[in-house]
């Protein structure tokens, strides 16, 4: 049996196979901890025009023209690079509508709030 974990397929089957188990299983940092509904509510709060739908939160903004639109979707990759965390993003010629959840965590966290309070001060 040992002899077939010297076959570079077999390694590369088995590292293939334990790797995402290994990931999967690291703990979530503090800030992409699920939040409990009555946190999503207070949190809500500090970021208007942000709403709750299910396990994300949403805004649509709107722009003069595409150009503007884009710019501002162009603004946001640098503050999600930074936070590792990423809006699911949908343009509608003037229109940009947001998403936000954390898939990790099965739902809200820290995180999408963090991140919704940055893009929002960047539409102003």
């Amino acid at each position: 049996m040992l002899s077939i974990l010297k076959q570079p397929l077999t390694k590369a089957l088995i590292l293939s196979t334990a790797i995402p188990v290994i990931l999967s299983s690291q703990p979530l940092k503090a800030n992409a901890m699920p939040l409990t509904q009555t946190e999503i509510d207070q949190k809500i709060q500090a970021v208007p025009q942000w709403q709750q739908q299910d396990q994300t939160i949403t805004r649509t903004f709107k722009f003069k023209n595409f150009v503007e639109a884009i710019a501002f979707v162009n603004q946001l990759v640098e503050p999600a690079e930074v936070a590792g965390h990423h809006p699911d993003i949908a343009i509608s010629y003037n229109k940009v509508s947001l998403s936000l959840t954390t898939h990790d965590a099965g739902g809200l966290t820290q995180m999408d709030f963090d991140l919704a309070q940055t893009i929002s001060e960047l539409a102003n």
